[in-house]
């Protein structure tokens, strides 16, 4: 007997209705996983990836038992290659077995866009950028996918993360472009849309903290929620959370960090992230109500030696530019007048308390008070590292926009007013405007891991 023969003789029974039977069941174990939490309640977050496992196990029980090389025809081979390596990748960690069967599934088919990015995921657990980069560009030169794009989207802004604005700028820009495309290769996928929201993200700390890039990021967040797959990975709640403290909303980026802890109970990073967020409101909140717990009579003369000089260019008379509006008159306000929301046409004056020592440098925030002896924050964006106003400084804000925050809960409780700047030039310290070498973005980073 031949050994072509012989090969035809030990293919199995069936064989394409076996593949497909298999191509079923890692569908089923693939939405088991992405699902999990629509199926089955929060507290079981510690218990996830074993149950995922679990049933990996099986599933790769039934793959090993068969001798891809003897019993699947040549014109299946890249595909069962492809599902079995898709099947070891299932789980968190890397998986050699994996990129194993990737590699030999694109050699057989180059054309085979899945396997391509599949091996791109395997490469990327395994800390190996590169070759992750040219799986998913491989991937691209058969075919468009939103997969491939939005994997490139999250790479550039990883090689980008750590380089000065000029040179990150193209980089960062190019991977919100990609992850746009992503979404529109299909408006329902929220794992596009979450990519999307976190290109955002990146582009709002690493060129420029403009309010206008974190509205879309948050509604980014918003569609990619809409997807069940989506709403289940902890990711989503992680950004999302690291978005809504750039807005000023806490409470509510409180609520997503402690979800995203819930999700993934041994995922450090939100943790870390709610510990800092509590400890800085708790400092801002303190910082207002003790009003830098300087002593009555120093901080007396500190009000009562505000000179209305340091109003300096916007003193009364003079007329300014604000966005589209133009010759803008300024009236002098305290600090007990003001309303919340925005304070058109009026301007402040008041005297550096304290300040907040922050990790990431964003916003850079200090407290002032005003002859009326009202304390409140001032949260300055686009301030470069390293610059700051001091205790004493004489600090001017024109149209200053006042936000109350407030929230009681076992976790923390604070109620304290602030004051958003997020154009330092429009601020004066002593009298003086601050100047363009002052106007800097600072970065900071926000996590996305590939599922």
């Amino acid at each position: 007997m031949s050994r072509e023969t012989e090969d035809e003789a030990e293919i199995l029974e069936n064989v394409s209705e076996v593949v497909k039977g298999l191509a079923v069941e890692l569908k089923e174990l693939y939405a088991f996983r992405d699902l999990f939490f629509e199926n089955h309640p929060l507290e079981m977050a510690p218990e996830k990836n074993k149950c995922v496992d679990e049933k990996k196990k099986v599933l790769v029980e039934k793959f090993e038992a068969i001798d891809v090389d003897t019993q699947i025809p040549f014109d299946l081979r890249a595909e069962f290659l492809y599902m079995k390596g898709r099947c070891y990748n299932i789980s968190p960690a890397y998986d050699p077995r994996a990129t194993q069967c990737l590699s030999k599934a694109v050699k057989l088919n180059p054309h085979l866009v899945d396997a391509w990015n599949e091996l791109g995921e395997c490469y990327w657990k395994n800390m190996n950028v590169k070759e992750a980069k040219a799986s998913f560009e491989g991937a691209l030169k058969h075919e468009r996918n939103r997969l491939s794009l939005r994997c490139l989207s999250i790479i550039l802004r990883q090689e980008n993360g750590d380089k000065k604005r000029s040179e990150a700028t193209q980089a960062i820009l190019k991977s919100v472009e990609l992850a746009k495309e992503a979404v529109a290769q299909d408006i329902k996928d929220g794992v596009s849309w979450s990519v999307l929201g976190n290109a955002y993200l990146c582009q709002f700390f690493l060129i420029a903290q403009d309010p206008a890039t974190l509205k879309l990021c948050m509604s980014a967040y918003k569609q990619a929620w809409l997807d069940p797959v989506a709403k289940g990975q902890p990711d989503l709640y992680y950004n999302k959370g690291v978005a809504l403290k750039y807005e000023e909303h806490y409470a509510e980026a409180l609520e997503n960090f402690e979800y995203a802890c819930r999700l993934d109970p041994p995922w450090e990073t939100p943790k870390q992230e709610l510990t800092r967020l509590t400890q800085y409101l708790v400092a801002a909140n303190d910082l207002v109500k003790t009003k830098g717990k300087i002593k009555t009579k120093k901080l007396t003369q500190m009000v009562q030696s505000i000179d209305k000089k340091m109003l300096g260019a916007y003193a009364s008379g003079t007329f300014h530019t604000f966005g589209a509006r133009k010759d803008v008159s300024l009236d002098y306000a305290r600090l007990d007048q003001l309303q919340d929301g925005a304070n058109e046409c009026k301007v402040i004056l008041g005297r550096v308390v304290g300040s907040i020592h922050n990790e990431t440098a964003v916003p850079f925030t200090f407290a002032i008070v005003d002859e009326s002896m009202e304390c409140m924050c001032v949260t300055v964006y686009n301030w470069a590292d390293g610059r700051g106003a001091i205790i004493g400084d004489c600090v001017c804000v024109p149209e200053p926009r006042v936000t109350r925050h407030a929230h009681d809960s076992a976790l923390v409780k604070y109620d304290f007013k602030s004051i958003r700047l997020n154009n330092p030039m429009l601020m004066l310290v002593n009298g003086k405007r601050v100047g363009r070498n002052q106007f800097a973005s600072t970065k900071v980073t926000s996590t996305y891991e590939l599922q």
